[in-house]
Protein backbone atom coordinates (compact mmCIF):
# COMPACT_ATOMS: atom_id res chain seq x y z
CA UNK A 1 0.00 0.00 0.00
CA UNK A 2 1.73 3.57 -0.89
CA UNK A 3 0.83 6.85 1.32
CA UNK A 4 1.06 9.46 -1.54
CA UNK A 5 2.37 9.11 -4.72
CA UNK A 6 4.12 11.94 -5.43
CA UNK A 7 7.11 9.89 -6.89
CA UNK A 8 6.10 6.50 -7.94
CA UNK A 9 8.24 5.06 -10.30
CA UNK A 10 11.22 6.99 -9.38
CA UNK A 11 10.72 6.08 -5.83
CA UNK A 12 11.10 2.21 -7.06
CA UNK A 13 13.50 3.00 -9.21
CA UNK A 14 15.50 4.29 -6.45
CA UNK A 15 14.98 1.33 -4.33
CA UNK A 16 16.21 -0.86 -6.80
CA UNK A 17 19.55 1.05 -6.97
CA UNK A 18 19.75 0.97 -3.10
CA UNK A 19 19.01 -2.88 -2.52
CA UNK A 20 14.99 -2.39 -1.33
CA UNK A 21 14.02 -4.04 -4.07
CA UNK A 22 16.13 -7.20 -3.41
CA UNK A 23 13.74 -9.79 -1.73
CA UNK A 24 10.89 -9.24 -5.10
CA UNK A 25 11.31 -12.20 -7.51
CA UNK A 26 8.87 -11.76 -10.42
CA UNK A 27 8.07 -15.47 -12.15
CA UNK A 28 10.47 -16.88 -14.36
CA UNK A 29 10.15 -15.63 -17.63
CA UNK A 30 8.34 -11.85 -16.38
CA UNK A 31 8.92 -9.16 -19.01
CA UNK A 32 8.41 -6.94 -16.35
CA UNK A 33 11.60 -5.50 -14.27
CA UNK A 34 11.25 -5.83 -10.29
CA UNK A 35 10.30 -2.32 -10.06
CA UNK A 36 7.51 -2.57 -13.01
CA UNK A 37 5.88 -5.85 -11.10
CA UNK A 38 6.15 -4.42 -7.77
CA UNK A 39 4.14 -1.38 -9.24
CA UNK A 40 1.77 -3.38 -10.67
CA UNK A 41 1.66 -6.64 -8.81
CA UNK A 42 2.79 -6.22 -5.06
CA UNK A 43 1.10 -2.55 -4.68
CA UNK A 44 -2.01 -3.14 -3.70
CA UNK A 45 -3.24 0.71 -3.77
CA UNK A 46 -3.05 3.95 -3.01
CA UNK A 47 -3.81 6.36 0.44
CA UNK A 48 -3.54 9.98 -0.96
CA UNK A 49 -4.12 12.84 2.04
CA UNK A 50 -4.75 15.36 -0.50
CA UNK A 51 -4.53 16.45 -3.75
CA UNK A 52 -1.84 18.80 -4.15
CA UNK A 53 0.10 17.64 -7.39
CA UNK A 54 3.17 16.55 -5.14
CA UNK A 55 1.38 13.89 -3.56
CA UNK A 56 -0.24 12.58 -6.72
CA UNK A 57 1.63 13.09 -9.64
CA UNK A 58 3.45 10.18 -9.77
CA UNK A 59 0.17 8.07 -9.33
CA UNK A 60 -1.28 10.27 -12.28
CA UNK A 61 2.00 10.25 -14.86
CA UNK A 62 1.98 6.26 -14.22
CA UNK A 63 -1.31 5.67 -14.46
CA UNK A 64 -1.49 4.35 -18.20
CA UNK A 65 1.56 1.68 -17.30
CA UNK A 66 -0.31 0.81 -13.85
CA UNK A 67 -2.76 -2.19 -13.31
CA UNK A 68 -5.93 -1.51 -11.64
CA UNK A 69 -6.53 -0.68 -7.96
CA UNK A 70 -8.25 1.26 -5.39
CA UNK A 71 -7.57 4.63 -4.59
CA UNK A 72 -8.36 5.48 -0.88
CA UNK A 73 -9.42 9.17 -0.05
CA UNK A 74 -11.70 11.57 2.05
CA UNK A 75 -14.35 12.41 -0.34
CA UNK A 76 -13.24 15.76 -1.17
CA UNK A 77 -9.85 14.73 -1.86
CA UNK A 78 -11.39 11.95 -4.12
CA UNK A 79 -13.08 14.88 -5.64
CA UNK A 80 -10.32 17.44 -6.43
CA UNK A 81 -8.50 14.46 -8.01
CA UNK A 82 -11.50 13.67 -10.59
CA UNK A 83 -12.34 17.21 -10.73
CA UNK A 84 -8.59 18.79 -11.68
CA UNK A 85 -6.78 15.74 -13.15
CA UNK A 86 -8.59 12.49 -14.33
CA UNK A 87 -10.92 15.02 -16.19
CA UNK A 88 -9.80 14.14 -20.07
CA UNK A 89 -8.34 17.87 -20.05
CA UNK A 90 -5.30 17.64 -17.56
CA UNK A 91 -4.99 13.74 -18.23
CA UNK A 92 -7.38 10.81 -19.01
CA UNK A 93 -9.65 9.54 -16.49
CA UNK A 94 -8.67 6.53 -15.19
CA UNK A 95 -10.95 6.29 -12.54
CA UNK A 96 -14.35 4.66 -12.19
CA UNK A 97 -16.58 7.84 -12.63
CA UNK A 98 -16.57 11.50 -13.70
CA UNK A 99 -16.01 12.53 -17.00
CA UNK A 100 -17.07 10.28 -19.63
CA UNK A 101 -15.47 8.14 -21.22
CA UNK A 102 -14.60 6.28 -17.37
CA UNK A 103 -11.54 3.95 -17.82
CA UNK A 104 -12.32 2.42 -14.28
CA UNK A 105 -8.68 1.26 -13.87
CA UNK A 106 -8.69 3.04 -10.29
CA UNK A 107 -11.29 2.13 -8.01
CA UNK A 108 -11.96 5.73 -6.03
CA UNK A 109 -13.02 4.53 -2.28
CA UNK A 110 -14.07 6.86 0.10
CA UNK A 111 -13.20 6.40 3.58
CA UNK A 112 -15.14 7.81 6.67
CA UNK A 113 -13.39 9.70 9.16
CA UNK A 114 -12.54 7.57 12.15
CA UNK A 115 -14.00 4.04 11.14
CA UNK A 116 -11.50 1.84 9.89
CA UNK A 117 -11.50 0.64 6.83
CA UNK A 118 -10.23 -3.02 5.84
CA UNK A 119 -7.60 -2.20 2.41
CA UNK A 120 -8.43 -4.57 -0.11
CA UNK A 121 -5.82 -7.63 -0.98
CA UNK A 122 -3.88 -7.11 2.57
CA UNK A 123 -4.44 -7.71 6.09
CA UNK A 124 -4.24 -4.28 6.98
CA UNK A 125 -6.89 -1.59 7.87
CA UNK A 126 -7.03 2.45 7.42
CA UNK A 127 -8.61 4.80 9.74
CA UNK A 128 -8.69 8.45 8.01
CA UNK A 129 -8.36 11.66 9.90
CA UNK A 130 -9.05 14.91 8.58
CA UNK A 131 -6.24 17.58 9.00
CA UNK A 132 -5.75 20.73 7.98
CA UNK A 133 -3.53 22.17 5.43
CA UNK A 134 -3.78 25.81 5.02
CA UNK A 135 -6.91 26.44 3.04
CA UNK A 136 -6.88 22.44 2.44
CA UNK A 137 -8.31 19.14 3.57
CA UNK A 138 -5.60 16.87 4.56
CA UNK A 139 -5.52 13.49 6.08
CA UNK A 140 -3.64 11.46 8.45
CA UNK A 141 -3.82 7.79 7.76
CA UNK A 142 -3.74 5.38 10.37
CA UNK A 143 -2.60 1.38 9.15
CA UNK A 144 -3.18 -1.12 11.58
CA UNK A 145 -2.54 -4.88 11.53
CA UNK A 146 -3.21 -7.06 14.41
CA UNK A 147 -1.84 -5.46 17.38
CA UNK A 148 0.63 -3.24 15.38
CA UNK A 149 0.34 0.16 13.91
CA UNK A 150 2.09 2.96 11.91
CA UNK A 151 0.54 6.31 11.69
CA UNK A 152 1.16 8.44 8.31
CA UNK A 153 0.59 12.08 8.24
CA UNK A 154 -0.49 13.67 5.16
CA UNK A 155 0.70 17.93 5.55
CA UNK A 156 -0.94 19.61 7.90
CA UNK A 157 -0.02 22.74 10.05
CA UNK A 158 0.00 23.76 13.89
CA UNK A 159 -3.31 23.34 15.67
CA UNK A 160 -2.29 26.51 17.44
CA UNK A 161 -1.50 28.53 13.83
CA UNK A 162 -4.39 27.19 11.99
CA UNK A 163 -6.98 27.43 15.17
CA UNK A 164 -8.29 24.22 14.59
CA UNK A 165 -7.93 20.75 16.50
CA UNK A 166 -6.93 18.07 14.33
CA UNK A 167 -4.09 17.03 15.35
CA UNK A 168 -5.34 17.19 18.93
CA UNK A 169 -7.87 14.83 17.51
CA UNK A 170 -5.14 12.26 16.31
CA UNK A 171 -3.13 12.37 19.06
CA UNK A 172 -6.75 11.70 21.38
CA UNK A 173 -7.39 8.80 19.10
CA UNK A 174 -4.08 6.56 19.26
CA UNK A 175 -2.80 7.83 22.60
CA UNK A 176 -3.78 4.23 24.04
CA UNK A 177 -2.02 2.71 21.38
CA UNK A 178 1.10 4.22 22.20
CA UNK A 179 1.17 3.82 25.82
CA UNK A 180 0.05 0.12 24.88
CA UNK A 181 3.49 0.53 22.77
CA UNK A 182 1.36 -0.73 19.70
CA UNK A 183 1.85 2.45 17.62
CA UNK A 184 5.29 1.25 15.88
CA UNK A 185 6.32 4.56 14.15
CA UNK A 186 5.15 7.76 12.84
CA UNK A 187 5.65 9.53 9.33
CA UNK A 188 5.53 12.61 9.73
CA UNK A 189 5.97 16.20 8.12
CA UNK A 190 8.49 19.13 9.39
CA UNK A 191 8.64 21.10 5.94
CA UNK A 192 10.70 24.26 7.19
CA UNK A 193 12.89 25.25 9.84
CA UNK A 194 12.56 27.09 12.94
CA UNK A 195 13.22 30.44 11.45
CA UNK A 196 10.07 30.14 9.28
CA UNK A 197 7.54 32.94 10.46
CA UNK A 198 4.00 31.06 11.48
CA UNK A 199 2.68 33.56 8.77
CA UNK A 200 4.51 32.16 6.11
CA UNK A 201 4.31 28.64 7.30
CA UNK A 202 1.01 27.93 4.43
CA UNK A 203 -0.11 24.68 6.50
CA UNK A 204 3.25 23.12 7.34
CA UNK A 205 5.42 22.30 10.63
CA UNK A 206 8.38 23.27 12.10
CA UNK A 207 11.05 21.35 14.60
CA UNK A 208 9.50 23.32 17.12
CA UNK A 209 5.78 22.89 16.44
CA UNK A 210 6.51 19.03 15.67
CA UNK A 211 8.06 19.16 18.97
CA UNK A 212 5.51 20.90 20.88
CA UNK A 213 2.50 18.43 19.20
CA UNK A 214 4.53 15.52 20.29
CA UNK A 215 4.61 16.65 24.03
CA UNK A 216 1.37 16.98 23.88
CA UNK A 217 0.63 13.28 22.20
CA UNK A 218 2.87 11.85 25.52
CA UNK A 219 1.08 13.66 27.62
CA UNK A 220 -2.31 11.99 26.82
CA UNK A 221 -0.89 8.70 26.37
CA UNK A 222 0.62 8.84 30.38
CA UNK A 223 3.91 10.34 30.21
CA UNK A 224 7.61 8.96 28.96
CA UNK A 225 5.42 7.00 26.50
CA UNK A 226 7.42 8.40 23.28
CA UNK A 227 11.23 7.25 23.87
CA UNK A 228 12.47 4.99 21.43
CA UNK A 229 9.66 5.46 18.95
CA UNK A 230 10.86 6.07 15.43
CA UNK A 231 9.35 9.21 14.25
CA UNK A 232 10.27 9.52 10.07
CA UNK A 233 10.37 13.33 9.32
CA UNK A 234 8.99 14.02 5.70
CA UNK A 235 8.51 16.73 3.42
CA UNK A 236 11.36 18.73 4.13
CA UNK A 237 11.30 21.64 1.24
CA UNK A 238 14.17 21.81 -0.88
CA UNK A 239 16.42 25.10 -0.77
CA UNK A 240 17.82 27.22 -3.71
CA UNK A 241 20.83 28.37 -1.81
CA UNK A 242 23.82 26.32 -1.29
CA UNK A 243 22.66 25.31 2.50
CA UNK A 244 20.14 23.13 2.74
CA UNK A 245 17.62 22.67 5.53
CA UNK A 246 17.46 18.64 6.39
CA UNK A 247 20.67 18.94 9.16
CA UNK A 248 19.84 22.21 10.21
CA UNK A 249 15.95 20.84 10.41
CA UNK A 250 17.12 17.71 12.41
CA UNK A 251 19.52 19.41 14.54
CA UNK A 252 16.59 21.56 15.79
CA UNK A 253 14.76 18.43 16.72
CA UNK A 254 17.53 17.15 18.73
CA UNK A 255 18.34 19.67 20.25
CA UNK A 256 14.47 19.76 21.47
CA UNK A 257 14.00 16.39 21.72
CA UNK A 258 13.51 15.42 25.39
CA UNK A 259 11.09 13.00 24.62
CA UNK A 260 13.85 10.70 23.67
CA UNK A 261 11.80 9.68 19.92
CA UNK A 262 14.21 8.38 17.31
CA UNK A 263 13.92 11.18 14.43
CA UNK A 264 14.45 9.70 11.50
CA UNK A 265 15.68 11.72 8.23
CA UNK A 266 14.90 8.87 5.03
CA UNK A 267 16.03 9.15 1.56
CA UNK A 268 14.39 8.35 -1.55
CA UNK A 269 14.45 3.67 -1.93
CA UNK A 270 15.31 3.94 2.13
CA UNK A 271 13.80 0.43 3.47
CA UNK A 272 12.34 0.92 7.20
CA UNK A 273 11.45 -2.62 9.34
CA UNK A 274 8.88 -1.34 12.22
CA UNK A 275 9.44 -3.01 14.88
Amino acid sequence: MVCDAGTLVNGLLAAERKGGLDGVLPPPGAALSRPGYVLTHDIKGYLISHAHLDHVAGLIVDSPDDSAKPVYGLPSVLREIEANYFNWKAWPNFADHGAAPALKKYAMTSLTPSAATPLQGTRMSVTAFPLRHDAVESTAFLLESGDDAVLYFGDTGPDEVQQVSNLQNVWTAVAERVARKQLKGIIIETSYANDRPDQQLFGHLTPKWLLQSLRTLDRQAGGNALRGLPVLVSHIKYSLTSVQPQQQIMAELENGNDLGVRFILPEQGMRLHWR
